[in-house]
Order: structure tokens, then C-alpha cells, then sequence
């Protein structure tokens, strides 16, 4: 399918219906809240304020959706109220993602809004993201795997239209590694260094993760901090933050997924990031050819337990990379 084709088949799904959309503002919930504002009965654009998101974030959905002419309700959340989520552990997006869309699901129904969806799309499955488990617990919709739109088709789309969204939506806790826990001082003084880039350089992704006494930056433009000694200036700052020492990752933020397969002779094989519950995949598919302890087999495809994906018998690699799609969007994953 081309893009248009899946753009289309997202128009179809949101025509005359009430959306509720859980909304940053950020690319793809952006692409939703707009063509649902083409099309559907009404929308309603839901916030989470949970004091943990980069600085003007809330303002900045409020302009998205007041642009797109739809209703946008913010609810607040302090997630420093809650010690499951302040522990950090490996299970964070997930227990960030429960605590949002439960609310998120319940406002939508005290304002009368029966289809309640996110903005996932289909490269969210090659990347290690948890939460997208809570979407099937909470019976989330997914207009965008439903149409296999990536990442980069929905960036592309709204660049080329000149629609607007935030390139920085990402919680600042995930900036703190896995298993050290998160504090209020911690994620002011990220908020406090990241504000400082990107308020002094051209870069409109900033990023700096948080290693105790060492900060690491992480940007879309390294040009940007690389040239006229603006990395002297960062390294000062971000010191006077309270880091000892200032390091720059030297391979620049991509935020354009695309989803390619090592293809050939009719084959192909894609290492997932993560592990795979062969069970409750099993439970998603429509037939299983073969079971067993570590992977499951369908049609013409291989599923592994340690997340290797494995396709032959492939006329062509469209064919190849349809089915390769259709098969993540019924992966279910460990945490």
C-alpha cells in the first residue's frame, strides 16, 4: 500500500465516529487528532499532565488542538505520588502508560466518547516500548498499526503539509536509567540542563541522560553544539546543573523510524528487541501451525521466543515486509 492507501483506511476507520485521542502533541497522536478532526463526529484530544514531560509541553497541545478546532481536556497526574513508578524498574513505561490511560479511558466516557485511541503506530514494535501492552489491556484503538503506518510515512506526511507537532514529547524519567530511581531534583535538573541546549542551539531534539555524576547529550544537530564553542558553553552549564563531567554522544537522535528487512532468495529474518510471550501471541493469531517451547510457526512465518522473526516463501519483498507487518501488529511482548 502506498501512503495514501493508509491514510485512507485511517479516514475510514475515524469517519462520523466520537474520538477520544490520549495526546501529546507530539508526531503521531498530531496526525490522528488532524484527520480526525477531517472526518470524525467530534473529537476530544485528552492530556496528561504528569510533571515528569519536557518544558511547554502542555501549552504546546493546547495550540495543536485549538489549531485543529477540537476539544482538548488536560488532566493531572503528579506521578511523584507514586513509589511504584519512582522505583524505576524495568516495568516504568508500563506502569506510566497505566497510570495515564485509565484516566485517559474515563474521561472519554464522562464526555460521551465511545472510540478511545493512541497514537501507535507500527515501528512502535521494533523499538523496546512496554507500554504498548497497556493499550490492548485498556482496549485502546490503533488506527495507525490498523493501517501500518510508520513512523517515517506519518512524519513526512505532516511535514510535507506544513502541520505542526512537538519533537519532543518523551518523559524525562526515561533520561534516568533502568533501575536507578527517579526523584523531583533529578528530573529539574535534566529539564533544567535540556531547556539550556535548546534554548542556545538550533536543535529542536535534546536529550541528556542522567549517569549520577556524568551527563550524557544527546541531539538531532551536533553541528549545533560541535561549532562556534557552543559545547564549552553546554559543558559549563551543565556542570553549574551539577554533573562533573559532560559527555556528547556522537550519533545524532533519530526520530524517523523505518521498518527494513534482511531479504533474500525469498527470505527474511528481523531480531526484535525484546522477548516474546509465545503464548499470548499465540492467543492473537488466527492459526498456528506449529508449537513449541521456543517459537511458534505460521504460514510462513517463524516466531522465536528471543524475538527473531523469521519469513520464507516470499514472492517479492513487499509481499515479505506486509506479512513481516501484519505479524508485529499481534506480538505480544515480556517485560
Amino acid at each position: 500500500m502506498n501512503l495514501d492507501d493508509k491514510i485512507n483506511i485511517v479516514k475510514d476507520i475515524l469517519k462520523d465516529k466520537k474520538v477520544a485521542i490520549g495526546f501529546s502533541g507530539g508526531a503521531d497522536s498530531t496526525f490522528i487528532a488532524y484527520i480526525s478532526s477531517k472526518v470524525a463526529k467530534d473529537t476530544l484530544a485528552i492530556t496528561i499532565d504528569n510533571h515528569l514531560m519536557p518544558t511547554g509541553f502542555i501549552e504546546h497541545a493546547q495550540r495543536v488542538a485549538d489549531l485543529f478546532n477540537i476539544r482538548h481536556e488536560v488532566i493531572d497526574i503528579d506521578f511523584y505520588e507514586d513509589e511504584e513508578f519512582l522505583k524505576n524498574n524495568s516495568k516504568r513505561c508500563y506502569n506510566c502508560r497505566n497510570l495515564m490511560y485509565g484516566q485517559i479511558k474515563k474521561a472519554a466516557a464522562e464526555n460521551g466518547f465511545d472510540y478511545v485511541c493512541d497514537g501507535n503506530n507500527i515501528s512502535d514494535f521494533i523499538s523496546d516500548r512496554p507500554g504498548i501492552l497497556i493499550t490492548y489491556e485498556k482496549e485502546f484503538k490503533t488506527p495507525l498499526i490498523e493501517a501500518r503506518l510508520s513512523s517515517k510515512e506519518i512524519h513526512d506526511y505532516l511535514d510535507s503539509n506544513n502541520i505542526p507537532y512537538s519533537k519532543s514529547t518523551t518523559c524525562l524519567a526515561t533520561r534516568i536509567p533502568t533501575n536507578t530511581p527517579t526523584s523531583r531534583e533529578k528530573i529539574e535538573m535534566i529539564r533544567n540542563c535540556e531547556d539550556y541546549i535548546y534554548n542556545n542551539t538550533g536543535c529542536e531534539i535534546v536529550k541528556v541522560r542522567y549517569f549520577e555524576e556524568i551527563g550524557i547529550c544527546e541531539v538531532d544537530n551536533i553541528d549545533e553544539i560541535t561549532s562556534h564553542n557552543k559545547f564549552k558553553q553546554i559543558h559549563d552549564e551543565l556542570k553549574h546543573q551539577g554533573f562533573k563531567k559532560v559527555a556528547l554522544n556522537l550519533s545524532p537522535i533519530q526520530d524517523n523510524d523505518m521498518i527494513e528487512l534482511d531479504y533474500a532468495d525469498g527470505g527474511f529474518s528481523y531480531k526484535l528487541p525484546y522477548t516474546i510471550n509465545l503464548e499470548k501471541t499465540k492467543s492473537v493469531l488466527e492459526s498456528v501451525d506449529e508449537n513449541t517451547e521456543c517459537e511458534l510457526k505460521t504460514d510462513n512465518i517463524t516466531i522465536n521466543r528471543n524475538g527473531l522473526i523469521k519469513g520464507d516463501n516470499f514472492k517479492n519483498y513487499e509481499s515479505a515486509l506486509d506479512k513481516f507487518m501484519e505479524i508485529l501488529s499481534k506480538i505480544r511482548r515480556n517485560i
